[in-house]
């Protein structure tokens, strides 16, 4: 109920990177392996990473050809030179560069690296959504937040610092769509940002207070459809 919102996303960054047969390719902080599944399907060999071995475990099962392993993106279990294209969707963020330079080590030399990320607060349709996380989560949890939102603001920087030269960057609208509001309370209330604020008042308070940030965004005739702008942005291997 949550994936597909990110598929067009998906597509802009696998067309920009020529992923297709034979492409080594690794997805950093793949989650359960949706974009993997999509670059397995294009001929793609690939292995993803996350922290989550639950979330690995579905990866795995999705892409049975594939390599996955619960590990840290900060350390990645892979030698050096072992992918021609790298990936990370709303994995890497503002403070990550040992990330990048982590990517930047398990590629090839002039290897491909594509990313994506939250674009402008004023076009962040779930802004509502994630105003309600930052209120409900200890104060750490809400500044990592707000900073990962920053992250379309210094990425070319990050890039730089970690040996990576910018190829292009665009933007692309992304939606989540739902047939009602409970069915968008319950899918975001299993989405990662909301682990923190769930923990400190609850599951049922935390998708109480949702549902009344979701509920006026609900139409009689449509469900729930949100639509917000993401980044993207691809780079080379120096």
């Amino acid at each position: 109920m949550w994936e597909p919102y990110a598929l067009p996303a998906n597509e802009v960054l696998f067309d920009r990177l020529g992923v297709d047969a034979g492409i080594r390719l690794l997805d950093i902080a793949c989650g359960s392996g949706f974009a993997a599944s999509m670059a397995a399907r294009k001929g793609a060999v690939v292995s993803g990473i996350d922290a989550s071995e639950q979330l690995v475990t579905i990866a795995a099962a999705r892409t049975p050809g594939g390599c996955f392993r619960a590990g840290d993106m900060f350390a990645l279990p892979f030698p050096d030179n072992s992918f021609d294209v790298a990936t990370s969707f709303n994995g890497i963020w503002k403070g990550c560069v040992d990330a990048l330079e982590e990517a930047r080590r398990v590629l090839v030399p002039e290897g491909r690296l594509g990313l994506t990320f939250w674009g402008r607060f004023e076009r962040l349709g779930l802004m509502p959504y994630f105003l309600k996380v930052i209120e409900l989560s200890p104060a750490s949890h809400g500044t990592a937040t707000t900073e990962q939102g920053d992250t379309q603001n210094v990425i070319e920087d990050m890039l730089n610092a970690a040996g990576f030269g910018v190829i292009g960057r665009g933007t692309v609208n992304v939606v989540n769509e739902w047939p009602d509001a409970s069915t968008a309370v319950r899918t975001l209330a299993a989405a990662g940002p909301s682990v923190p604020a769930i923990e400190t008042v609850g599951y049922e308070a935390f998708c109480e207070a949702l549902r009344e940030v979701i509920s006026p965004l609900c139409d009689r005739d449509v469900g729930v459809r949100i639509t917000s702008e993401f980044c993207w942005i691809t780079a080379a291997a120096g």
